[in-house]
């Protein structure tokens, strides 16, 4: 008999040890982490740190959100959106479905669900500065959120890139075009969920200046789940949070309980992983956590902190893990925050910035996104596969400024095409998600020649 007892309660023990939380949006511990675009590798050498398959990430619990980035082309060839994932799946390296330029990823179906059995959430991310697709009706905007629907989330599609993987949710990383309809699409994927066996979550990356000049518009339209403000690459940034004339995450609190859908709404403090993880806006990981915890204290929106991206916080020491044990809780501490079905100030206290004390292989060629910020590659955008570029054309490739000869599709910098001129290694430059000088053209995607033009 005390033998039974003891195996039933081992037998116990270990069922409890296999049990994985799900993930709760309405915490504010949780810590979202941008993957996808190798950040790490726009300026270092060492490829032994640049990005790893999606399941590297989730061997522990510190990382609760994957925002999966980018879908930057929205209509392909054939209608068919795009994504690039740098260095691990992209149209350069990776094979096509046919007469389309979306990527077969399918390989990272299990590194997906391999994170999903953790209790981590795992979402497309759809923009970034080089995505300037935007809708020119609320139909074609309708129609959008079917494709990505059946391509990503619960629906079938003959083009699936990550398989039988079944996403968690979208994200809104909008930095150029405009988000003229945007709440149609939304809405669409709200109704497709709204009879889900599981749950899918909507999520957007505001820059921090209040309002934001892209998602404004669509934030105060249609009911987020959360909001990954980015307090980075602008004066309201973490470096500047002592200063009240700057930092505001009080503005975002305020419209999470004033003017957002969904009251529920968790914002989010947006930070890089690391100092080459942005042109300006690091703070060390016990500054960070500071912040955190005294914004925590101060306003009760706060859900949690998340950084671009990955690739940059295990390099730096495992960020990541710096910030989730700073700012872990043991219970829930707020009321339940669930996807939403959507209907049709003054500043009074300062942060300080006193630090205190924290307690499957596939192998690709690099396609690291970066934006140079000084030397002879300022204001240069990284190489991004799926992308046309014109003779002229400048881009940053593994470290160099490359110029284009001619009309370029998918052709990498420095390839036996011949299509790039090399003008010499980048002096210097700071890797952040790119910005400015390809986003008007991956627009033209859906119209590529089927020949080079001179």
């Amino acid at each position: 008999m005390p033998s039974f007892w003891l195996a039933s309660l081992l037998s116990a023990l270990s069922l409890g040890a296999l049990q994985v939380s799900a993930f709760d949006n309405s915490r504010s511990d949780n810590l979202a982490v941008y993957w996808g675009q190798n950040s790490y590798g726009a300026t270092h050498s060492d490829t032994a740190n640049w990005q790893k398959t999606l399941s590297t990430y989730c061997q522990d619990d510190s990382i609760d959100a994957f925002p999966v980035a980018f879908l930057n082309v929205f209509f392909g060839p054939g209608g068919v959106p795009s994504i690039d994932l740098a260095n691990i799946c992209s149209t350069s390296n990776d094979p096509l479905f046919p007469g389309t330029d979306m990527p077969d990823c399918s390989f990272l179906a299990s590194d997906i669900q391999f994170c999903q059995s953790k209790g981590k959430i795992v979402t497309i991310s759809l923009g970034g500065a080089t995505g300037a697709a935007s809708f020119t009706s609320d139909d074609q905007a309708s129609a959008f959120g079917d494709t990505i629907w059946n391509t990503f989330l619960g629906g079938t599609s003959s083009v699936r890139p990550f398989g039988s993987a079944v996403l968690d949710g979208i994200d809104l990383d909008i930095e150029g075009g405009g988000t003229a309809h945007f709440a149609a699409f939304v809405n669409r994927i709200r109704t497709l969920a709204s009879g889900a066996s599981k749950q899918y979550y909507v999520t957007a990356a505001p820059q921090c200046p209040f309002p934001d000049a892209y998602l404004s518009t669509v934030l105060n339209a249609v009911g987020f789940d959360a909001v990954y403000v980015q307090f980075y690459n602008n004066y309201c940034e973490l470096s500047n949070a002592g200063n009240p004339n700057d930092w505001d995450f009080e503005s975002w609190d305020n419209w999470a309980k004033t003017q957002a859908i969904n009251k529920n709404v968790k914002i989010y403090i947006g930070a890089p992983a690391s100092s080459t993880a942005a042109g300006s806006g690091y703070v060390d990981a016990s500054t960070l956590a500071n912040i955190a915890l005294q914004t925590r204290s101060q306003y009760s929106s706060f859900g949690g902190v998340m950084l671009w991206d990955a690739s940059q916080a295990y390099a730096n020491n495992r960020f990541d893990a710096a910030i989730k044990n700073a700012i872990r809780q043991g219970g829930v501490t707020s009321t339940s925050s669930q996807p939403v079905t959507v209907p049709t100030s003054s500043r009074s206290s300062t942060i300080s910035t006193t630090s205190t004390p924290t307690s499957t292989s596939h192998s690709t060629t690099a396609t690291p996104t970066t934006t140079a910020t000084s030397g002879n590659c300022a204001g240069v955008s990284a190489w991004v596969a799926n992308v046309a570029y014109n003779g002229g054309d400048t881009v940053i490739y593994n470290g160099h400024l490359w110029t284009a000869k001619w009309w370029s599709y998918g052709d990498v910098p420095g390839g036996a095409a011949g299509d790039w001129t090399d003008s010499g290694a980048c002096t210097s430059f700071a890797a952040a998600k790119p910005t400015a000088h390809s986003a008007a053209m991956s627009a033209s995607v859906a119209n590529i020649p089927s020949t080079p033009v001179a």
